[in-house]
């Protein structure tokens, strides 16, 4: 269901979302607006972007991808998207954490419905704004998010895991956790399931700290990950599939609208600086206007690019033969490697259009908070290791033989 279509159904007093009040991308620039005016400071001080995510709770963002019959909204991957590209627009941090926040609420509703305790986190996520986070990376794993080492022990209907997540963005601030482990102590790496966890069900212990070039808000520091609750806390439903059907797609879908939207903040920039430099030499355009058409032709290249992959999503997003197509899921996963070398070269265009003002940090065109946001890009789940593994796939891939197959 499309979120302009979504009704509030729960109650009867309850009315439309968008009909009696702020259409939803209304909502997301009004939380934009707050996380653009606290940018810099979050980044000076790598801070999680508290004032945005009040005014998110406030505008409802947190739990948009609800179904209304759990509270909420019923939001698609077109509507979600774009408020990772409005975000991405104001603060990159902000919508990063956004967007992980939206995909792993897109693995409890996706693959939730029918299990009690998860159709109880789409309520609270929904009526209480949880924001949730992910946990993924452990020790020396890196991205490899499809090996697990720790792995959750279950012992009546209980279940308890230890993980040295070395990174765990904004977990110190989230209301909720979604993490993988080895199905038991004796499964291989790849056997892995997801659990779902409310913040009473584990502890966080900070082994390491962020002190990084860039994304400085998300706070994505490391912590040792004590797990011990009940075993309805895990999807019956195996990690691989969750993984092919939603992790993926949503991960690299709303990731790469967040960059986009740090791409266009920064063409937005070098617009504006050339304009300013034309109006004060009579119109002659400035020696690096053209960076500024390379600019252009880069971000549209990058917009186009993701939305062919959101629609070819919602064609299939309830097709599990679709999803799991080899086509399909070589497609998804390379979007990630280039959405994020666009995203990084439309930038450095832009950067370069304002040449020593887009360099200084401290002129209105100052493009240097958006270059070492962007640049993260590449190495969050690093593209070396991702064409790496894509190799096999792609060699097994046809060419096609139209422009429209």
């Amino acid at each position: 269901m499309n979120v302009r279509e979504a009704v509030l159904t729960v109650d009867e007093t309850q009315t439309s979302f968008l009909e009696h009040g702020p259409s939803l991308i209304e909502r997301a620039a009004r939380t934009a607006a707050v996380a653009a005016a606290d940018a810099d400071g979050v980044d000076r001080d790598a801070r999680f972007p508290h004032k945005a995510f009040e005014v998110a709770r406030e505008q409802k963002l947190l739990g948009v991808m609800i179904p209304a019959e759990f509270g909420g909204f019923g939001a698609s991957i077109h509507d979600v998207t774009d408020v990772c590209y409005t975000l991405g627009r104001a603060c990159a941090s902000t919508a990063m954490i956004y967007a992980m926040h939206t995909t792993k609420v897109a693995c409890v509703v996706r693959h939730g419905h029918g299990i009690p305790r998860m159709e109880t986190m789409m309520r609270r996520v929904a009526r209480d704004q949880w924001l949730l986070a992910s946990s993924t990376t452990e020790g020396q794993n890196g991205g490899n998010i499809r090996a697990s080492a720790a792995a959750v022990d279950v012992a009546g209907d209980t279940v308890s895991l230890l993980r040295d997540a070395t990174v765990i963005s904004y977990g110190a601030e989230a209301d909720g956790l979604v993490t993988i482990a080895r199905r038991a102590t004796d499964a291989s790496a790849s056997d892995q399931v997801l659990l779902a966890l409310a913040r009473d069900d584990y502890s966080l212990k900070r082994t390491l700290g962020w002190e990084t070039l860039g994304m400085r808000g998300t706070c994505s520091t490391g912590f040792e990950l004590k797990v011990d609750c009940p075993t309805d806390r895990v999807f019956p439903e195996s990690y691989d599939k969750i993984h092919a059907q939603t992790m993926t797609p949503f991960a690299h879908l709303c990731w790469s609208s967040a960059w986009a939207g740090i791409a266009a903040a920064a063409v937005t920039r070098a617009q504006a600086f050339v304009r300013k430099a034309a109006r004060t030499s009579g119109g002659q355009m400035p020696p690096a206007a053209a960076h500024f058409t390379a600019a252009k032709m880069s971000l549209a290249k990058l917009r186009a690019l993701i939305s062919a992959n959101i629609d070819a999503f919602a064609r299939a997003e309830h097709d599990e033969r679709a999803l799991g197509s080899l086509d399909f899921q070589s497609s998804i996963t390379l979007l990630k490697v280039q959405a994020s070398e666009l995203a990084v070269e439309t930038v450095m265009h832009a950067m370069r259009t304002a040449g020593l003002s887009g360099y200084r940090n401290d002129g209105e065109f100052t493009m240097g908070r958006h270059l070492r946001d962007v640049l993260s890009s590449p190495i969050m789940i690093n593209n070396d290791r991702i064409l790496a593994n894509a190799a096999t796939s792609t060699l097994m891939s046809g060419v096609p033989t139209s422009l429209r197959d």
